[in-house]
Protein backbone atom coordinates (compact mmCIF):
# COMPACT_ATOMS: atom_id res chain seq x y z
CA UNK A 1 0.00 0.00 0.00
CA UNK A 2 1.33 3.74 -0.72
CA UNK A 3 0.16 5.60 2.43
CA UNK A 4 1.58 9.62 3.40
CA UNK A 5 2.02 10.40 6.63
CA UNK A 6 1.79 13.94 7.54
CA UNK A 7 3.29 15.79 10.68
CA UNK A 8 4.40 18.99 11.27
CA UNK A 9 7.81 17.79 12.67
CA UNK A 10 10.07 14.99 11.48
CA UNK A 11 11.97 14.47 14.67
CA UNK A 12 11.19 13.21 18.14
CA UNK A 13 10.22 16.76 19.54
CA UNK A 14 7.34 15.39 21.79
CA UNK A 15 4.91 11.87 21.94
CA UNK A 16 2.92 12.51 18.91
CA UNK A 17 6.17 13.12 16.55
CA UNK A 18 7.68 10.05 18.23
CA UNK A 19 4.42 7.99 17.54
CA UNK A 20 4.59 10.06 13.65
CA UNK A 21 8.15 8.68 13.32
CA UNK A 22 7.59 5.36 14.31
CA UNK A 23 4.59 4.19 12.82
CA UNK A 24 6.27 5.58 9.56
CA UNK A 25 9.25 3.20 10.39
CA UNK A 26 6.96 0.00 11.12
CA UNK A 27 4.97 0.29 7.91
CA UNK A 28 8.06 0.37 5.88
CA UNK A 29 9.24 -2.75 7.82
CA UNK A 30 5.86 -4.33 7.14
CA UNK A 31 6.78 -3.96 3.54
CA UNK A 32 4.77 -0.65 2.91
CA UNK A 33 5.78 2.63 0.24
CA UNK A 34 5.53 5.57 2.85
CA UNK A 35 6.39 9.39 1.93
CA UNK A 36 6.30 11.62 4.58
CA UNK A 37 5.04 15.33 4.13
CA UNK A 38 6.27 17.90 7.21
CA UNK A 39 8.12 21.23 8.06
CA UNK A 40 12.20 21.60 7.71
CA UNK A 41 13.98 22.12 10.61
CA UNK A 42 17.36 22.12 11.46
CA UNK A 43 16.72 18.78 14.05
CA UNK A 44 14.46 16.63 10.78
CA UNK A 45 16.09 13.17 10.42
CA UNK A 46 17.15 12.14 7.18
CA UNK A 47 13.95 12.00 4.75
CA UNK A 48 13.95 11.30 1.13
CA UNK A 49 10.82 13.38 0.90
CA UNK A 50 12.15 16.75 2.73
CA UNK A 51 12.66 18.62 -1.00
CA UNK A 52 8.90 18.77 -1.02
CA UNK A 53 8.95 20.06 2.80
CA UNK A 54 7.40 23.55 3.76
CA UNK A 55 10.31 26.29 4.74
CA UNK A 56 10.69 26.30 8.75
CA UNK A 57 8.57 28.99 11.13
CA UNK A 58 8.45 30.14 14.25
CA UNK A 59 6.18 31.92 16.68
CA UNK A 60 8.85 33.88 17.74
CA UNK A 61 9.50 36.61 15.28
CA UNK A 62 9.79 39.73 16.24
CA UNK A 63 9.36 41.95 12.67
CA UNK A 64 6.33 43.05 11.23
CA UNK A 65 6.43 41.27 8.36
CA UNK A 66 7.24 37.26 9.89
CA UNK A 67 4.49 37.99 12.03
CA UNK A 68 2.41 38.38 9.13
CA UNK A 69 3.77 35.54 7.79
CA UNK A 70 2.38 33.57 10.58
CA UNK A 71 -0.63 34.60 10.59
CA UNK A 72 -0.52 33.53 7.10
CA UNK A 73 0.15 30.31 7.86
CA UNK A 74 -1.64 29.19 10.57
CA UNK A 75 -4.85 30.44 8.79
CA UNK A 76 -4.01 29.02 5.55
CA UNK A 77 -0.80 28.41 3.93
CA UNK A 78 -0.26 28.69 0.31
CA UNK A 79 3.28 27.14 0.30
CA UNK A 80 1.71 24.02 1.94
CA UNK A 81 -0.91 23.47 -0.16
CA UNK A 82 1.45 24.03 -3.50
CA UNK A 83 4.50 21.51 -2.12
CA UNK A 84 1.80 19.26 -1.13
CA UNK A 85 0.12 19.12 -4.17
CA UNK A 86 3.04 18.60 -5.91
CA UNK A 87 3.75 15.81 -2.92
CA UNK A 88 0.78 13.95 -4.24
CA UNK A 89 1.34 14.34 -8.03
CA UNK A 90 4.86 12.68 -7.84
CA UNK A 91 3.68 9.75 -4.97
CA UNK A 92 0.31 9.05 -5.97
CA UNK A 93 -0.58 7.47 -2.41
CA UNK A 94 -3.79 5.30 -1.97
CA UNK A 95 -4.05 6.71 2.32
CA UNK A 96 -3.34 9.67 3.95
CA UNK A 97 -2.47 9.41 7.62
CA UNK A 98 -2.29 13.18 9.22
CA UNK A 99 -0.89 13.64 12.74
CA UNK A 100 -0.35 17.23 14.14
CA UNK A 101 -0.88 18.86 11.16
CA UNK A 102 -1.75 22.60 13.12
CA UNK A 103 -0.14 26.12 12.55
CA UNK A 104 3.31 24.97 11.08
CA UNK A 105 1.53 23.10 8.11
CA UNK A 106 -2.63 24.48 8.38
CA UNK A 107 -5.36 22.44 7.09
CA UNK A 108 -5.01 24.36 3.48
CA UNK A 109 -3.60 20.85 2.63
CA UNK A 110 -7.13 19.20 2.49
CA UNK A 111 -8.38 21.09 -0.19
CA UNK A 112 -5.92 19.54 -2.18
CA UNK A 113 -7.20 16.19 -1.10
CA UNK A 114 -10.38 16.70 -1.73
CA UNK A 115 -9.61 17.25 -5.39
CA UNK A 116 -7.61 14.19 -5.69
CA UNK A 117 -10.43 11.80 -3.60
CA UNK A 118 -7.84 10.28 -1.77
CA UNK A 119 -9.06 9.02 2.30
CA UNK A 120 -7.54 10.88 4.81
CA UNK A 121 -7.45 8.86 8.16
CA UNK A 122 -6.28 11.74 11.04
CA UNK A 123 -4.72 10.81 14.59
CA UNK A 124 -5.68 13.06 17.45
CA UNK A 125 -3.07 13.33 19.40
CA UNK A 126 -4.48 16.33 21.48
CA UNK A 127 -7.71 18.19 21.53
CA UNK A 128 -7.05 21.06 19.09
CA UNK A 129 -9.65 19.91 16.70
CA UNK A 130 -12.22 20.99 19.86
CA UNK A 131 -9.72 23.43 21.27
CA UNK A 132 -8.05 26.69 20.25
CA UNK A 133 -4.94 26.15 22.51
CA UNK A 134 -5.07 21.77 22.01
CA UNK A 135 -5.10 21.56 25.81
CA UNK A 136 -8.78 22.02 27.23
CA UNK A 137 -6.38 23.47 30.33
CA UNK A 138 -6.05 26.98 30.84
CA UNK A 139 -4.71 28.24 34.57
CA UNK A 140 -4.30 25.06 35.91
CA UNK A 141 -7.45 24.04 35.36
CA UNK A 142 -9.67 22.12 32.74
CA UNK A 143 -11.76 24.25 30.45
CA UNK A 144 -14.41 23.24 28.06
CA UNK A 145 -15.60 26.74 28.10
CA UNK A 146 -15.59 26.59 23.95
CA UNK A 147 -18.21 24.27 23.72
CA UNK A 148 -19.73 23.87 21.47
CA UNK A 149 -18.13 26.31 18.84
CA UNK A 150 -17.95 29.42 21.33
CA UNK A 151 -14.49 29.71 20.62
CA UNK A 152 -14.58 34.00 21.32
CA UNK A 153 -13.84 32.18 24.95
CA UNK A 154 -10.32 31.64 24.00
CA UNK A 155 -10.04 35.32 23.29
CA UNK A 156 -11.75 36.60 26.50
CA UNK A 157 -9.62 33.94 28.74
CA UNK A 158 -6.73 34.97 26.88
CA UNK A 159 -6.12 30.74 26.47
CA UNK A 160 -2.81 31.14 24.24
CA UNK A 161 0.35 31.90 26.20
CA UNK A 162 -2.16 34.75 28.08
CA UNK A 163 -1.43 36.51 24.92
CA UNK A 164 -4.51 38.96 23.25
CA UNK A 165 -3.23 38.61 20.08
CA UNK A 166 -2.38 34.94 20.41
CA UNK A 167 -5.43 33.79 22.01
CA UNK A 168 -7.03 36.06 18.93
CA UNK A 169 -5.73 34.42 16.19
CA UNK A 170 -6.22 30.63 17.52
CA UNK A 171 -10.11 32.18 17.65
CA UNK A 172 -9.81 33.25 14.37
CA UNK A 173 -8.17 29.82 13.47
CA UNK A 174 -11.02 27.92 14.43
CA UNK A 175 -13.73 29.63 13.03
CA UNK A 176 -12.81 29.97 9.87
CA UNK A 177 -11.29 26.23 9.67
CA UNK A 178 -14.63 25.05 11.40
CA UNK A 179 -17.42 27.18 10.94
CA UNK A 180 -17.01 28.74 7.81
CA UNK A 181 -14.88 26.41 5.48
CA UNK A 182 -15.17 23.05 7.90
CA UNK A 183 -12.29 21.76 6.36
CA UNK A 184 -11.93 18.97 8.50
CA UNK A 185 -15.90 17.47 8.43
CA UNK A 186 -15.62 17.84 4.95
CA UNK A 187 -12.03 16.24 4.46
CA UNK A 188 -11.80 13.40 7.06
CA UNK A 189 -12.74 10.04 6.97
CA UNK A 190 -11.81 8.56 10.17
CA UNK A 191 -10.59 10.18 13.21
CA UNK A 192 -8.19 7.78 15.62
CA UNK A 193 -8.77 8.82 18.99
CA UNK A 194 -6.17 7.06 21.17
CA UNK A 195 -8.39 6.69 24.50
CA UNK A 196 -12.02 6.41 24.82
CA UNK A 197 -11.61 9.73 27.13
CA UNK A 198 -10.51 11.63 23.84
CA UNK A 199 -13.85 9.70 22.04
CA UNK A 200 -16.09 11.01 24.13
CA UNK A 201 -14.75 14.43 24.66
CA UNK A 202 -14.66 14.63 20.59
CA UNK A 203 -18.09 13.66 20.46
CA UNK A 204 -19.54 15.89 23.46
CA UNK A 205 -18.22 18.73 21.21
CA UNK A 206 -20.44 17.59 18.33
CA UNK A 207 -18.31 15.06 16.39
CA UNK A 208 -19.95 11.93 14.96
CA UNK A 209 -19.22 8.88 16.69
CA UNK A 210 -19.54 6.62 13.80
CA UNK A 211 -16.42 8.50 12.62
CA UNK A 212 -13.69 8.09 15.45
CA UNK A 213 -12.12 4.89 16.06
CA UNK A 214 -10.36 4.26 19.08
CA UNK A 215 -6.44 2.86 18.87
CA UNK A 216 -4.28 3.00 21.91
CA UNK A 217 -0.85 4.34 21.51
CA UNK A 218 2.08 1.59 21.80
CA UNK A 219 4.28 1.12 24.17
CA UNK A 220 8.30 1.97 23.08
CA UNK A 221 9.99 -1.34 21.87
CA UNK A 222 13.02 0.79 22.56
CA UNK A 223 12.78 0.55 26.42
CA UNK A 224 12.55 -3.42 26.56
CA UNK A 225 16.12 -4.10 26.18
CA UNK A 226 18.26 -6.86 28.24
CA UNK A 227 19.92 -3.69 30.40
CA UNK A 228 15.79 -2.50 31.31
CA UNK A 229 15.27 -6.28 32.26
CA UNK A 230 18.39 -7.28 34.07
CA UNK A 231 18.51 -3.75 36.19
CA UNK A 232 18.57 -3.74 39.97
CA UNK A 233 15.82 -2.17 41.64
CA UNK A 234 16.26 0.88 43.66
CA UNK A 235 15.00 2.86 46.05
CA UNK A 236 13.94 6.17 44.32
CA UNK A 237 10.81 7.49 42.74
CA UNK A 238 11.08 8.67 39.25
CA UNK A 239 9.00 11.09 36.99
CA UNK A 240 9.90 11.17 33.55
CA UNK A 241 8.53 13.41 30.44
CA UNK A 242 7.91 17.05 29.39
CA UNK A 243 8.77 19.29 32.62
CA UNK A 244 5.53 21.93 31.95
CA UNK A 245 2.70 23.32 33.96
CA UNK A 246 0.28 20.96 32.67
CA UNK A 247 2.48 17.91 34.16
CA UNK A 248 1.62 18.57 37.73
CA UNK A 249 5.36 18.08 38.39
CA UNK A 250 4.79 21.09 41.12
CA UNK A 251 2.06 18.19 42.73
CA UNK A 252 4.95 15.91 42.91
CA UNK A 253 7.69 18.46 44.41
CA UNK A 254 5.02 20.45 46.86
CA UNK A 255 4.06 16.18 48.16
CA UNK A 256 7.57 15.00 48.72
CA UNK A 257 8.57 18.14 51.05
CA UNK A 258 10.52 17.08 54.13
CA UNK A 259 9.73 13.62 52.94
CA UNK A 260 12.66 10.75 52.46
CA UNK A 261 11.66 9.64 49.04
CA UNK A 262 14.52 10.38 46.81
CA UNK A 263 12.85 11.23 43.75
CA UNK A 264 14.19 11.94 40.02
CA UNK A 265 12.90 13.72 37.34
CA UNK A 266 14.10 13.29 33.63
CA UNK A 267 13.16 15.42 31.07
CA UNK A 268 13.69 19.29 29.81
CA UNK A 269 11.08 21.91 29.28
CA UNK A 270 10.11 25.52 30.19
CA UNK A 271 9.55 24.72 33.98
CA UNK A 272 12.93 23.17 34.67
CA UNK A 273 14.08 26.66 36.82
CA UNK A 274 11.01 27.43 38.74
CA UNK A 275 10.78 23.55 39.44
CA UNK A 276 14.28 23.48 41.27
CA UNK A 277 13.59 26.38 43.07
CA UNK A 278 10.61 25.04 44.10
CA UNK A 279 12.26 21.89 44.84
CA UNK A 280 15.23 23.86 47.63
CA UNK A 281 12.46 26.26 48.58
CA UNK A 282 10.46 23.38 50.09
CA UNK A 283 13.01 20.54 50.96
CA UNK A 284 12.08 18.16 49.07
CA UNK A 285 14.06 15.28 48.11
CA UNK A 286 14.65 15.96 44.15
CA UNK A 287 17.32 15.00 41.47
CA UNK A 288 17.01 16.45 38.37
CA UNK A 289 18.68 14.66 35.46
CA UNK A 290 17.48 16.57 32.35
CA UNK A 291 16.86 14.58 28.99
CA UNK A 292 17.70 10.99 28.75
CA UNK A 293 18.16 8.68 25.50
CA UNK A 294 16.42 5.48 25.58
CA UNK A 295 19.42 3.79 26.37
CA UNK A 296 19.95 5.26 29.52
CA UNK A 297 16.44 5.96 30.44
CA UNK A 298 15.26 2.39 30.39
CA UNK A 299 17.48 1.20 33.56
CA UNK A 300 16.29 3.96 35.44
CA UNK A 301 12.01 3.50 34.55
CA UNK A 302 13.22 -0.49 35.59
CA UNK A 303 14.94 0.48 38.94
CA UNK A 304 12.66 3.08 40.36
CA UNK A 305 10.19 1.87 42.96
CA UNK A 306 7.18 4.04 41.56
CA UNK A 307 6.95 5.61 38.39
CA UNK A 308 4.53 9.08 39.15
CA UNK A 309 2.26 10.76 36.35
CA UNK A 310 0.96 13.71 38.51
CA UNK A 311 -0.38 15.28 35.65
CA UNK A 312 -3.63 18.28 35.99
CA UNK A 313 -4.89 18.32 32.26
CA UNK A 314 -6.93 15.26 31.04
CA UNK A 315 -3.94 13.28 29.65
CA UNK A 316 -4.74 11.36 26.17
CA UNK A 317 -2.79 8.73 26.38
CA UNK A 318 1.03 9.33 27.60
CA UNK A 319 3.82 7.23 26.30
CA UNK A 320 5.19 7.49 29.68
CA UNK A 321 2.73 5.33 31.51
CA UNK A 322 2.63 2.48 28.52
CA UNK A 323 6.31 2.49 28.97
CA UNK A 324 6.59 2.42 32.87
CA UNK A 325 3.83 -0.63 32.95
CA UNK A 326 5.37 -2.48 29.90
CA UNK A 327 8.46 -2.68 32.19
CA UNK A 328 6.00 -3.99 35.16
CA UNK A 329 6.62 -1.08 37.01
CA UNK A 330 3.90 0.63 39.98
CA UNK A 331 2.38 3.68 38.67
CA UNK A 332 0.77 6.40 40.75
CA UNK A 333 -1.16 8.62 38.29
CA UNK A 334 -3.37 11.61 38.34
CA UNK A 335 -7.44 10.13 37.95
CA UNK A 336 -7.84 12.50 34.88
CA UNK A 337 -8.50 11.78 31.08
CA UNK A 338 -7.19 8.61 29.85
CA UNK A 339 -4.91 7.60 32.85
CA UNK A 340 -7.66 6.30 34.69
CA UNK A 341 -8.71 4.42 31.77
CA UNK A 342 -5.37 1.97 32.42
CA UNK A 343 -4.80 2.42 35.86
CA UNK A 344 -7.01 0.90 38.35
CA UNK A 345 -6.45 1.83 41.57
CA UNK A 346 -5.21 -0.58 43.70
CA UNK A 347 -5.12 -3.60 40.75
CA UNK A 348 -2.16 -2.73 38.96
CA UNK A 349 -1.48 0.76 40.21
CA UNK A 350 -2.85 3.94 42.00
CA UNK A 351 -4.79 6.87 41.67
CA UNK A 352 -4.70 9.90 43.22
CA UNK A 353 -7.11 13.11 42.89
CA UNK A 354 -5.29 15.41 40.24
CA UNK A 355 -3.50 18.41 41.84
CA UNK A 356 -3.99 17.36 45.64
CA UNK A 357 -0.31 16.81 47.24
CA UNK A 358 -1.68 15.34 50.43
CA UNK A 359 -3.68 12.66 48.22
CA UNK A 360 -0.46 11.60 46.08
CA UNK A 361 1.66 11.69 49.42
CA UNK A 362 -0.95 9.30 51.02
CA UNK A 363 -0.26 7.01 47.96
CA UNK A 364 3.43 7.56 47.93
CA UNK A 365 3.67 6.26 51.56
CA UNK A 366 1.25 3.13 50.72
CA UNK A 367 4.91 1.72 48.60
CA UNK A 368 5.96 1.27 52.24
CA UNK A 369 3.30 -1.59 52.92
CA UNK A 370 4.25 -3.51 49.89
CA UNK A 371 6.94 -5.29 48.30
CA UNK A 372 8.52 -4.40 45.28
CA UNK A 373 6.94 -4.68 41.80
CA UNK A 374 4.33 -5.65 43.79
CA UNK A 375 2.09 -4.67 40.55
CA UNK A 376 4.32 -6.21 38.72
CA UNK A 377 2.41 -8.74 36.35
CA UNK A 378 -0.44 -6.78 36.68
CA UNK A 379 1.46 -3.77 35.41
CA UNK A 380 2.27 -5.89 32.39
CA UNK A 381 -0.71 -7.66 31.55
CA UNK A 382 -2.57 -4.13 31.22
CA UNK A 383 -0.46 -3.06 28.47
CA UNK A 384 -0.24 -6.36 26.32
CA UNK A 385 -2.32 -5.86 23.67
CA UNK A 386 -0.59 -2.61 23.60
CA UNK A 387 2.66 -3.72 21.28
CA UNK A 388 3.64 -1.55 18.36
CA UNK A 389 2.26 -4.54 16.37
CA UNK A 390 -1.09 -4.22 17.47
CA UNK A 391 -1.04 -0.81 16.97
CA UNK A 392 0.49 -1.35 13.51
CA UNK A 393 -2.59 -4.28 13.02
CA UNK A 394 -5.70 -1.79 14.22
CA UNK A 395 -4.02 1.40 12.24
CA UNK A 396 -4.13 -0.78 8.76
CA UNK A 397 -7.41 -1.96 9.60
CA UNK A 398 -8.19 1.60 9.94
CA UNK A 399 -6.49 2.16 6.60
CA UNK A 400 -8.97 -0.52 4.93
CA UNK A 401 -11.84 1.01 6.69
CA UNK A 402 -11.51 4.48 4.88
CA UNK A 403 -10.89 2.81 1.44
CA UNK A 404 -14.23 0.78 1.66
CA UNK A 405 -15.87 4.02 2.63
CA UNK A 406 -14.07 5.92 -0.22
CA UNK A 407 -15.03 3.41 -2.87
CA UNK A 408 -18.42 2.90 -2.25
CA UNK A 409 -19.30 6.80 -1.86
Amino acid sequence: MKILQVNKYHYPRGGADKYFLDLTDNLRQAGHEVAVFAMTHPKNLPSPWSAYFVSNISFNQSTFSDKLKTVGRVLYSLEAKRKFKRLLNDFQPEVIHLHNIYHQLSPSILDVVRSKNIPVVMHLHDYKLVCPNHALFIKNNYCDKCRPNKYYHCLSGRCVKNSLAGSLLAATEMYLHHSLLKIYKKNIKLFIAPSQFMKKTIISFGWSPENIRVIYNPYSSDLNTPMAQNSKNDNYLLYFGRLSPEKGISTLIKALAGQPYQTLIVGEGPERDALEKLAQTVAAPVSFLGFKEATELAPLISGARAVIIPSIWAENMPLNLLEALSLGKTVIASNIGGLAEIIRDGENGWLFTAGDEQALLFKIKKLDAYQKDYFYDAAQASVKNFRPSDNLKAVLDAYQVVLKKNSSS
